[in-house]
């Protein structure tokens, strides 16, 4: 029996103040999100960021929240039960969970192993490479893994943001987006991230010249921001968008730090002033819609937007459990069964 754990970020158990302050807690104070010293990063979480936050938060969730939960839980789990359907003739069982939040990979692994599975494949649900993201989910599962003695049954695949089924599957999102809300302008929007979490990792190379994310290279091979760039090209060139059809930027920021960018709001400011009426939004650092596409860009960027002078901001779906992403996720995870 062949064990497949997909991991998705996290959410909170309820759109409640309570209940986001739990998970901002248990998120923010992984040291991969904030990598300060320990009492630096307590104070910043527990004194300044989630007292605040937790209520404005809270209100942001209540606004896209679903009769099934958050969005980011009910996409996840119908996408771990159309992966499952499909591998229901085979040898598989089928779990999923959240590096922060409920359900927990501990609980998933735990479900594994009562169903003595000989290996399990990992499949953490990010694009793009960034240790805040891709990397603690991988520490976490270890970790989790090795205190149930079943660490070295694991297998994990690799962030897939060149592989063709993802670009393919998006970019039939966005052209069927397209073809029935036609936009002026598509916006690629990622999740931005600290400067300082790309420099650490290539610091000759990362953030040095202004066209230094253009291109993968050796020295930029796991650059978040250059991997963000690859993915939208990769999309707008299947869609057929021309390279002044299309502008790549970053949200949701957090803190004082210097952030990546160019950061969305200014960007979509920008195309206001330039004449731009209609704007498409993708987000392909997410492959499940949550708080960051429904509420951030499909009401505040677009309020920003129609505010700057635009006149519409649509959200492009993010693939959830569209049939062609289900047709993808199985075929890698059948491909990694088979490797072994």
């Amino acid at each position: 029996m062949t064990g497949i754990l997909l991991i998705n970020l996290g959410t909170p158990d309820a759109p409640t103040p309570e209940a986001v302050g739990r998970y901002l807690r248990e998120f923010l104070m992984d040291p991969f999100v904030i990598d300060s010293p320990n009492p630096l990063r307590w104070f910043l979480v527990n004194v300044l960021i989630v007292p605040k936050r937790k209520y404005q938060s809270a209100a942001a969730y209540q606004k896209v929240q679903m009769p099934g939960g958050s969005p980011l839980l009910v996409h996840t789990r119908a996408l771990r039960e159309k992966v499952a359907a499909e591998l229901e003739r085979e040898n598989y069982v089928v779990e999923y969970a959240m590096r922060y939040g409920n359900p927990s990979i501990a609980s998933a692994l735990a479900k594994l192993n009562a169903q003595n599975v000989s290996r399990t494949i990992v499949l953490p649900l990010y694009p793009q490479y960034a240790e805040s993201s891709f990397e603690t989910a991988v520490v976490e599962t270890k970790k989790r893994a090795a205190e149930l003695g079943s660490v070295d049954r694991l297998m994990f695949l690799s962030p897939f943001y060149d592989r063709p089924e993802f670009i393919d599957a998006f970019a039939r999102k966005v052209s069927d987006h397209l073809a029935n809300e036609p936009a002026d302008h598509v916006l690629f929007s990622f999740h931005s991230l600290p400067e300082k979490h790309l420099t650490k990792l290539h610091p000759q190379h990362c953030l040095r010249t202004a066209n230094c994310c253009d291109q993968i290279t050796g020295s930029n091979r796991n650059c978040y921001r250059a991997q963000c760039f690859f993915t939208a090209k990769a999309i707008a060139h299947q869609v057929g968008l021309a390279p002044e059809g299309y502008t790549v930027s970053f949200q949701s920021r957090l803190g004082r730090a210097k952030w990546i960018g160019p950061t969305t709001e200014p960007t979509l400011r920008d195309l206001a002033s330039r004449g731009v009426k209609r704007v498409a939004v993708a987000s392909p650092s997410f492959v499940a819609d949550c708080l960051e596409t429904l509420e951030e860009i499909a009401i505040r960027a677009r309020e920003t937007f129609v505010s700057a002078g635009g006149e519409d901001l649509h959200l492009i779906p993010s693939l959830n459990s569209d049939p062609f992403w289900v047709e993808a996720v199985v075929k890698w995870l059948a491909a990694a069964a088979d490797s072994r």
